[in-house]
């Protein structure tokens, strides 16, 4: 259950940076921003694991990198900037199925069936929730949701096929900065000079690159370390939950009957995910006398 809990502090600070990121970023400088955003918490992680890349580490810290960081957070930017909060965060929320499917595939790690329960229900509570939103949909910015998922999710998956390599805080740190490295020749060749940054833009960024990519990515691998990924992937979905109840809560975007349905059957499919949860399963098997599940 801890560490359940420590991966769960990354997909509640990715839920609010798509606020953050709408409402306080320039929207016309995607790559600048996700720059802005790897470097320096990828810096922050190095000065505090204090180590460099050695040997392979160089060449997996720039693929997982690109998978990770640079692609994806130019990705996660734009849909950001396209899309309502609960929107966005709701089509990332599909990752759960493509990471079991991704490790099954490349770790011999077979979902589970309460994982795959969970996701099914996590999915069912997604659609919900965005089909029950009024906003218009975007299509670039549908795309741009639906390739940064993948990427991540094949991202994630090395990660964890990796991890037994190194520490988590170094491995995070190399990614991070190799990510925000790949982006800036292409901020400069797309975009132009850097963007002029208000006050409140800075303080921004300070938030998503500290909270929102520093200590939720050290999180959610220090995670993909010691749990499934099925397990993992579930634990995700509390993103759009994060997202909409902000969107709700702070931008005033409506709270569909629908979209409340869809949280109750996410919250529902993260809980049927958990190690707790087939641990009380496997002891009501054994008082009932039924073959028991071997828990995670």
């Amino acid at each position: 259950m801890g560490w359940a809990l420590v991966t769960a502090v990354a997909p509640v600070a990715w839920g609010t940076n798509y606020y953050v990121t709408h409402q306080f970023l320039p929207p016309d400088h995607p790559l600048y921003g996700a720059a802005i955003r790897a470097l320096p918490a990828g810096l922050l992680l190095l000065l505090v694991s204090r180590k460099l890349p050695r040997g392979a580490w160089w060449w997996k810290s720039l693929v997982l990198g690109t998978l990770n960081m640079s692609a994806f957070f130019a990705l996660i930017y734009l849909a950001a900037q396209s899309l309502p909060t609960s929107v966005a965060s709701t089509i990332m929320a599909t990752s759960p199925v493509v990471m079991m499917l991704l490790a099954w595939s490349m770790l011999a790690e077979r979902p589970r069936i309460a994982h795959l329960a969970g996701a099914a229900l996590g999915i069912a509570g997604v659609c919900l929730m965005l089909l029950g939103g009024e906003a218009a949909l975007d299509g670039l910015g549908v795309l741009a949701s639906v390739a940064a998922m993948v990427m991540s999710s094949i991202g994630y998956v090395l990660s964890k096929r990796w991890s037994h390599e190194t520490d988590v805080l170094s491995s995070t740190s190399w990614q991070l900065i190799a990510g925000g490295i790949v982006l800036v020749p292409f901020a400069v060749a797309v975009e132009g000079p850097p963007p002029a940054l208000s006050a409140p833009a800075l303080a921004a960024f300070g938030y998503v690159a500290v909270v929102a990519t520093a200590v939720a990515f050290a999180a959610w691998f220090a995670g993909l370390r010691h749990l499934p990924a099925g397990t993992v992937g579930l634990l995700g979905l509390l993103n759009p939950v994060t997202g909409v109840l902000l969107g709700t809560v702070v931008a005033a975007e409506a709270l569909t009957v629908r979209q409340f349905g869809g949280m109750a059957l996410v919250l529902l499919g993260i809980l049927l995910g958990q190690p707790i949860t087939t641990r009380l399963a496997a002891t009501v098997r054994a008082r009932t006398g039924r073959p028991l599940e071997r828990c995670p």
